[in-house]
């Protein structure tokens, strides 16, 4: 009688605990890898029963695992599609739609190249395969390398809707399946041109200054041009769940909204959603 009581008062005492402790699944967006990283160490440190697994993939692999219920949190540089939206009433599942940070996406050269600046027609041209040699953009005599991130990216689609005005990209880009596959190939070629999220910029590449005025105005990505909006390709960055687990994922969420985790979202190289 008094082992089962003493077992009964271990359990209580481990109750809080077991409550508390938090495992759950972060997949998706490249873009946002980086932040969600960043937040669940921190989270995990003021929370030590905390156990978040986060990855990449793109932002459709993300989206497509938390409607087939392999992931908790989906990561998204893009709004869920009206697809998605009708697959997961397929599936009976309610979600909710929290924006987390907002990012600038930055065109990157390699250092060596010339160029500083172009114009948004001119990505237009570059990324449709219309324009193939950097001396067409005021640059060098050298063919011009562009890099892609893969259709199942929620940056692929935000830069083919505003910044190729909705058209295709051409068959002379390269798609790659990571950003990080993307600043090492434009470090490493010189004639090379893509675009990554704001916290991937290294000072092996070169972001460049875009003009959305025909050539009027060019400005630079930063976290400041972004939060004033002088810098004209800026999205927002979403996380994804089932309101089935709300109470699990929740106290994470709240967190990265905090000023805590927002002062996180800053210092990563992303914009914050108040400053």
């Amino acid at each position: 009688m008094k082992t089962k009581k003493l077992k009964m008062m271990a359990l209580a005492l481990m109750l809080p605990a077991l409550i508390n402790a938090q495992s759950f699944k972060i997949k998706g967006s490249d873009t946002v890898l980086p932040l969600s990283q960043a937040e669940s160490e921190s989270y995990s440190k003021k929370s030590p029963g905390a156990s978040i697994s986060v990855t990449g993939g793109g932002s459709g692999v993300g989206l497509a695992a938390i409607i087939s219920g392999t992931t908790d949190i989906a990561q998204s540089s893009r709004k869920m599609k009206m697809d998605e939206k009708l697959k997961m009433q397929e599936a009976g599942k309610a979600f909710k739609e929290v924006i987390i940070a907002y990012d600038a996406l930055a065109v990157i050269v390699n250092p060596a190249n010339p160029v500083s600046q172009l114009t948004r027609e001119q990505l237009e041209g570059i990324f449709t395969g219309k324009i193939t040699n950097w001396k067409e953009v005021g640059g060098a005599d050298q063919k011009i390398v562009a890099y892609s991130r893969e259709t199942s990216s929620g940056t692929y689609e935000f830069f083919k809707e505003h910044v190729l005005n909705k058209k295709n990209f051409g068959t002379n880009a390269l798609l790659m399946p990571a950003t990080g596959a993307i600043v090492q190939s434009v470090s490493q070629t010189k004639g090379a041109v893509g675009y990554v999220g704001l916290a991937y910029l290294e000072k092996n590449i070169k972001a460049l200054k875009v003009s959305y005025d025909k050539g009027k105005t060019y400005v630079a990505p930063s976290v400041a041009t972004a939060m004033d909006k002088s810098y004209p390709v800026t999205r927002p960055l979403y996380y994804y769940y089932l309101t089935s687990i709300e109470k699990t994922v929740s106290p994470f969420i709240t967190y990265v909204l905090s000023p805590e985790g927002q002062k996180i979202v800053e210092q990563t190289g992303y914009v914050p959603l108040k400053k």
